[in-house]
């Protein structure tokens, strides 16, 4: 979507999900030099817990869906910008 971004994320018991969109925030910030005047980001985000495998595929159809809602493509595969799943293993 140009106006916003939609991330499944998953951590163990001491994941810290502010902390880590504080930090996800302030990387691509650096990476596409956003100016200290002119913000990137609004304040806070949005989290939805996702308990099972229904409401997983729930939430992401919904993303998937949000480009023909608002009207970008008639296909959702027609949005070039869809994301992938993608395991980050920092051990």
């Amino acid at each position: 979507m140009p106006d916003h971004m939609h991330f499944f994320v998953r951590g163990d018991n001491h994941f810290n999900l502010v902390k880590w969109v504080n930090g996800l925030k302030w990387a691509m910030s650096v990476a596409v030099g956003a100016m200290i005047d002119r913000p990137l980001w609004q304040p806070g985000f949005f989290d939805h817990v996702l308990r099972n495998e229904e409401s997983y595929a729930q939430k992401w159809e919904y993303v998937q869906q949000n480009p023909v809602r608002a009207g970008l493509v008639d296909s959702a595969t027609e949005w070039p910008y869809q994301g992938l799943i993608v395991t980050i293993d920092r051990a």
